[in-house]
């Protein structure tokens, strides 16, 4: 399982990077989480104000 961030729905807010506790999601016009460095915590998603980042 890895976290992924919805494009349609990321407000690029920056809340969730703070949350990574290993760096995984970088930043942009829409964010991206690195399946590869991602550790399934799900810290990002807990704290996502647009509900944009799921378990897939």
């Amino acid at each position: 399982m890895a976290y992924k961030i919805n494009p349609d729905l990321c407000t690029a807010c920056g809340t969730c990077i703070d949350e990574c506790p290993v760096e995984a999601i970088s930043a942009g016009d829409v964010y991206v989480i690195d399946g590869s460095s991602c550790i399934d915590c799900g810290a990002c998603a807990g704290v996502c104000p647009a509900e944009a980042i799921a378990a897939e």
